[in-house]
Formats: C-alpha cells, structure tokens, sequence
C-alpha cells in the first residue's frame, strides 16, 4: 500500500492482493520508519468494518487508520470503481480529505515495477 500526505490530505493506493485481503477481513498495513528508535515510526492501515460512516479515520500516535464500511469496500472492490474520495470534519474549520484509490499499472514502468497492480484504464489508447 502506499501513502502520500499532502496538507490535510491523505490518500491510499491499495494493490490487488492488499484489496483481496481487505475484503477478506484483514487489515492492510505498512510503516515507514525515520530513525532507528522504536518511537520514529508511523504505521497507516485500512480496513473494512461494520459502521455506519462510509469512511472514517482514527489516529493514535505513531498509527493512522481509515476504516470503510463493508458496504464501501464492497462497492469499491468492482471493477468499474477507482477509488473513494471524501472529506471528514476535524474541528473548527477544518477538514481532511480521505482517498483511496486501486494501484494502477503504470504506462512507463516494467511487468516487474507493475507487479500486483490493476490494469490501466489508459493502457492502449493513443492521443
């Protein structure tokens, strides 16, 4: 799974085994590590749950994790889907911006970099 964080925006780009094992009830997660102490680290995770809310997020120190609704991940999970794109309350004033999104193949890369990614919509298409 890959993360980017820009502002208060966070988006997910979740490969085909990561959304398999989302649907199967797992939790999908990773950490990035910035210092060799225990603490210098954030893990960010997705899963599926049973919830009102189409999406939510929970933060802990060191951890973030958004949730979607079993309904959303199944919905999502069809092919004709991309991703989820929302924004959530988070005080006065603010906002943060949730995406999750299908890894797609990239058109430049190779079959090994494009390895457990969707196909790409764009793959064949001329200008």
């Amino acid at each position: 799974m890959k993360l980017r964080i820009k502002g208060d925006s966070l988006r997910l780009r979740v490969s085909r085994s990561e959304l398999a094992r989302l649907l199967g009830g797992e939790r999908v997660e990773d950490t990035v590590h910035f210092a060799p102490i225990p603490d210098a680290r954030l893990t960010y995770a997705l899963e599926s749950a049973s919830q009102a809310d189409p999406v939510r997020i929970q933060y802990e120190p060191q951890n973030v994790t958004v949730f979607l609704s079993e309904e959303q991940a199944e919905f999502w999970a069809k092919d004709s889907e991309v991703g989820i794109y929302t924004s959530i309350n988070i005080g006065p004033a603010r906002s943060l911006e949730i995406i999750v999104e299908k890894d797609f193949a990239c058109l430049d890369r190779s079959e090994e970099e494009n390895a457990d990614t969707f196909v790409n919509p764009l793959v064949g298409a001329t200008c």
